[in-house]
């Protein structure tokens, strides 16, 4: 019986490259497999088939004699390079490289360091201005006494006997080859015979870190600041992890923020609201601001005081501050002033003088004769 062409079966040009040829064979190889097609016998076939050609395909020497000589070239050997091993080696290939990775020596890695959280409060004006910060956190850091390596003395790791140094083990069910981080060395491809007597083996120690931290200008309330190698140390000298420092910035008592923009409430006496006048107002820098209040200004309205608002993270601008004025009704009257308020109403003409509250009061005067009606 014929066989089917190994380009054919994965569908690829004779001059595909091994880019190709592997993308071709990780999209069937997943179609196909049989934790996918429980009791499909075509599928299981055509799993089996696709392996075969990969196997082959992806070594270049095999695949210039296959080129040359077809299938020819591998029917002496009993398939191509021994195929009951060779399928399960690519098939752990690509499945290693989408899983783990893309490639072996999990040693390498074994044992990294835990990433650490610390969160900080930080005031508005530190936010704006920038700060210059020490901070304690408790850590592991590596051992002095053995210099990381969790061994005592100068004895230093042996190599692992179950993986021989690799990490990691394999073993073969049916067709299938399984890889797994090996559980002598837990993947560090080495193991303590003599192991420290400070640290357990475990080379690191419990230790409360001293470390310093910038706050740039403009950060904002939930800016993360990642600190490079200053989390927990790793196991036997492996990569420390990483400190990243959440910030939350302390509410006001004056200003509140929006993104680079500043909003805050100034109350004005009635009769510079009435009259017009002047006022300071304190800004984020720590310097005064004055306004000039046109005559008539009513509560609510808003003045632009442009680049009093906050920095602007990596950036030499500033945003906004924006000021509302509330006009603050007098209180603690005495008689004369009471009087002369008196006699302004009398001289007053609402429509002129309060045309918001006078349009207010006719519109509810029409709705209700609209109701009466």
């Amino acid at each position: 019986m014929a066989r089917d062409d190994f380009y054919d079966t994965l569908g690829v040009r004779r001059d595909a490259d091994d880019g190709e040829i592997k993308k071709a064979y990780r999209k069937l190889a997943m179609k196909y497999h049989p934790d996918r097609n429980p009791g499909d016998a075509v599928a299981e076939q055509s799993f089996k088939d696709v392996n075969e050609a990969y196997e082959v395909l992806k070594d270049g020497e095999k695949r210039a004699a296959y080129d040359r000589f077809g299938h020819a070239a591998f029917e002496q050997g009993g398939g191509p390079g021994g195929f009951s091993g060779g399928f399960a080696s690519g098939f752990a290939d690509i499945f290693e490289e989408m899983f783990a990775g893309g490639g072996r020596g999990g040693g390498q890695t074994a044992g990294k360091g835990a990433d650490l959280r610390f969160n900080m409060e930080v005031s508005l004006e530190d936010a704006y201005q920038g700060k210059q910060t020490e901070i304690r956190v408790p850590t592991s850091v590596a051992c002095g006494s053995c210099n990381g390596s969790g061994a005592e003395g100068n004895s230093g790791p042996a190599a692992c006997g179950t993986c021989q140094g690799h990490g990691r083990v394999r073993s073969q069910s049916g067709f299938f080859t399984v890889e797994r981080t090996c559980p002598t060395c837990q993947g560090a491809g080495h193991v303590i015979k003599d192991p420290c007597r400070v640290c357990g083996g475990q080379g690191r120690t419990q230790k409360e870190k001293t470390l310093s931290v910038n706050i740039p200008a403009g950060v904002e309330d939930s800016t993360r600041i990642r600190l490079a190698g200053e989390g927990e140390a790793g196991l036997r000298g492996a990569p420390a992890g990483d400190l990243y420092i959440f910030l939350t910035l302390r509410s006001h008592r004056f200003f509140q923020r929006d993104g680079a923009d500043i909003y805050c409430r100034v109350p004005i006496s009635m009769t510079t609201a009435a009259l017009g006048g002047t006022v300071e107002v304190p800004t984020v820098d720590g310097t005064l601001a004055r306004i000039t209040i046109p005559s008539g200004t009513p509560t609510g309205h808003q003045f632009r005081l442009r680049g009093k608002g906050m920095s602007v993270l990596r950036s030499k601008s500033r945003g906004d501050m924006f000021v509302q004025a509330s006009v603050e009704t007098p209180q603690n009257l005495t008689k004369r002033q009471k009087e002369l308020l008196k006699e302004f109403e009398a001289e007053s003409d609402d429509a002129k003088h309060s045309p918001e509250a006078h349009g207010f009061f006719s519109k509810v005067k029409d709705i209700w004769e609209d109701l009466k009606e």
